[in-house]
């Protein structure tokens, strides 16, 4: 895991490289076509990333976007009526059986299916109309870090060639290596959480789907109970279980979603809970119980990638300093399939 973890930055840099001029024939392609709904389909790490890019293409294209719920097409095999649809699968293996069938479904439906995945000899390749490929090498971790990452590279390359606003995402390598800089000051924070059972993490807009995926790694690869919300839902109930030192993790960039990021740390701080922030605002920083400041990163819109790998270097160390192996997590495989 701690490998994968160091060769995002490369990954990322070839994949840009390899899939830019197939990502702007696609992009003319699709200006072309009168669509007026995405349709995004994919489960775990993979779900995360879609649900990142849900925000980002609906805000840069403004095409309503839809996160697909497998089981309308697999156990209730509804037909819709997709013909001015885009559907995209995201599947870091390509043979995640319920992804797979959603998209020949969606494909049947009338939709412009795309497949987002590291394998191109896989299952989701042969059934798209076209395919963006993660160039990131063979993921042997179980807990996805890499893929995770190239998928929403991808979602940046699309949102870039299919909307209209102007997203630098060519940044994102040199930022994801800043990012890496921080090992060390984040395997000092590990041992504060090292009986950590459970805890909240908080994300909002660009960063939303990094909450489900630091959440999701905190469960798979250390055990620990983590809910997930964004900062304006916790404050609709599960702020409730808050109590002293209950820990509170947060991705909580500087722009739009500051004001939410500041409410919540003060009514953390009158809980006397123990705020963990990654932010690139010095205000957010000085408020929380502990953070970890990324000065390099200025722009909301690029600040999801590199705010993971910290997160991400937080699940995997802290499995360590509990005595757990991060990459043999109990009851898990590389690849599952449902239906």
């Amino acid at each position: 895991m701690l490998d994968e973890i160091a060769q995002q930055p490369e990954a990322l840099e070839k994949t840009i490289a390899a899939e830019s001029e197939k990502i702007i024939r696609l992009g003319d392609f699709l200006r072309q076509k009168d669509i007026d709904l995405i349709v995004l389909v994919a489960r775990g790490s993979s779900d995360n990333a879609a649900l990142f890019g849900r925000y980002l293409l609906e805000v840069t294209t403004g095409i309503p976007v839809s996160l697909s719920a497998p089981s309308v097409h697999t156990l209730y095999n509804a037909k819709l009526r997709l013909k001015r649809s885009i559907v995209i699968g995201v599947s870091q293996s390509g043979e995640g059986d319920d992804i797979n069938h959603v998209l020949e479904s969606a494909k049947t439906s009338g939709a412009f299916t795309i497949a987002i995945t590291n394998e191109a000899a896989s299952t989701i390749a042969s059934l798209a109309d076209e395919t963006l490929l993660i160039h990131a090498g063979r993921e042997r971790s179980v807990a996805a870090t890499k893929t995770y990452t190239g998928q929403m590279l991808q979602f940046y390359m699309l949102a870039r060639a299919i909307g209209d606003k102007a997203i630098n995402y060519n940044k994102i390598p040199e930022l994801a290596g800043k990012a890496l800089e921080l090992r060390d000051k984040i395997r000092n924070i590990v041992p504060r959480y090292t009986f950590m059972d459970n805890c909240v993490v908080v994300g909002r807009g660009m960063n939303y789907g990094n909450s489900y995926e630091l959440a999701l790694k905190l469960m798979e690869t250390c055990y620990v109970v983590a809910e997930r919300f964004s900062s304006a839902d916790f404050f609709h109930g599960p702020l409730a279980v808050v109590e002293r030192r209950f820990p509170v993790i947060m991705f909580a960039p500087a722009g739009v979603t500051k004001k939410s990021s500041l409410d919540l740390l003060g009514r953390l701080s009158d809980l006397h809970a123990d705020s963990f922030a990654i932010t690139n605002d010095p205000e957010i920083a000085s408020l929380a119980s502990l953070s970890i400041t990324m000065p390099e990163v200025s722009d909301e819109f690029l600040s999801p990638i590199p705010f993971i790998i910290p997160a991400q270097l937080f699940a995997a160390y802290l499995a360590e300093e509990k005595g757990l192996d991060p990459d043999a997590p109990r009851s898990l495989a590389k690849v599952t399939k449902t239906l």
